[in-house]
């Protein structure tokens, strides 16, 4: 989601130290005949706040109804066709080019859309669709009109107001056309460390850092990842043992119920090594086809099921990943176990002494 509604498949953003990327106007023409370029959206952003209710008489010692928040200028068309942001829309409807006293704002920044309080999280009370606020960037201020509210479980997102880039440069006094980010969506299928290479190649790195969505990705989000990548690794792990555990059952107690005809087998001239080969062999058999069940499973009924009903994380949307090389990795390695758990069962059997086995003793 970070990825789809924010940063598109590659980012640049100013260095660190940097308000803004240098020569930006230079760059622009270099991504935009760039390899894989689908779409960019420039755009300029700038701390500030705003303040609802602002008409009305405050007491000496009551708060504003303000809220500090980024103040995005957009081009309406070109941010939609990068991150689909009137897609997210919650409530009213999006800005288009001739919206210069209008804004979208994000849900975080409404009361209404956040019950749960808690200390440091400030919101807009009794404010919606239609609400007049005041917008201020440094000494500068100006009132707009609500007219959307995007929602979308991305803060880079929903803890911002988009207006008008024009009006924003107005607003800030920005009078340079230097941005302050640049997100770039890349034709379908498209590897986006190439373009990165590309535009790095071509000049672009020079005037801002150049990243793709999984680089530039908050340090929060990446930790999730990491955290649900270490509970995926931990059922994995369990997974493995148990499967490991029931083959090595399964194998044990077949070579035990099968003591007898081992005995004869060995009695008659085959070698313990080929028995046990036929047991690790047998043990291969059950692996490969409770694999191919469980591949079948995953990429034709799970994987489609959980694409189609995401679950509703408070912080995203839940999604199986279930990828070719980590199944293909997942099932060498439950392969390898299988192989251990067979041959330690029938090892313990052949060991057994050859009349005993026969005898049934």
């Amino acid at each position: 989601q970070y990825k789809k509604f924010s940063s598109g498949d590659i980012i640049v953003i100013p260095f660190l130290g940097d308000d803004v990327i240098t020569d930006t106007q230079q760059i622009i023409p270099i991504i935009d005949t760039a390899p894989n370029v689908k779409e960019y959206s420039v755009r300029y952003s700038s701390g500030g706040s705003v303040e609802a209710n602002f008409r009305n008489v405050v007491l000496k010692d009551e708060k504003r109804n303000r809220v500090g928040t980024t103040i995005t200028g957009i081009n309406p068309k070109k941010e939609n066709e990068v991150t689909s942001l009137s897609s997210l829309l919650v409530e009213g409807t999006f800005i288009d080019e001739f919206d210069s006293d209008a804004i979208v704002i994000g849900s975080f920044l409404l009361g209404k859309y956040n019950a749960n309080e808690f200390p440091g999280l400030t919101t807009l009370t009794d404010t919606g669709v239609g609400s007049r606020v005041l917008v201020k960037i440094g000494d500068s201020s100006k009132e707009f009109v609500i007219k959307g509210i995007v929602k979308s479980k991305v803060n880079e997102v929903d803890g911002k107001v988009f207006m008008l880039e024009s009006e924003f440069k107005k607003l800030a006094n920005r009078a340079d056309l230097n941005a302050n980010d640049i997100a770039i969506r890349l034709i379908p299928g498209a590897d986006p460390v190439i373009t990165q290479q590309a535009l790095i190649a071509s000049g672009v790195g020079e005037e801002g850092r150049v990243q793709t969505s999984e680089e530039a990705i908050p340090q929060f989000l990446d930790q999730i990842k990491t955290t649900f990548a270490l509970l995926g690794n931990g059922i994995s792990l369990i997974g493995l043992v148990v499967a490991a555990i029931t083959i090595f059952i399964v194998i044990f107690v077949n070579a035990i119920t099968r003591r007898r005809y081992i005995g004869i087998l060995k009695g008659i001239g085959i070698t313990p090594r080929a028995i046990i080969i036929s047991y690790i062999l047998q043990s291969l058999f059950y692996a490969i086809i409770g694999s191919l069940i469980g591949i079948l499973f995953v990429f034709l009924f799970l994987k489609p099921f959980f694409d189609a009903n995401p679950i509703n994380f408070p912080f995203s949307d839940g999604i199986l990943v279930a990828t070719p090389l980590g199944v293909g990795l997942r099932t060498s390695i439950l392969l390898i176990a299988t192989v251990i758990a067979g041959f330690i069962p029938s090892r313990m059997v052949i060991k057994q002494n050859t009349l005993a086995a026969i005898l049934g003793r």
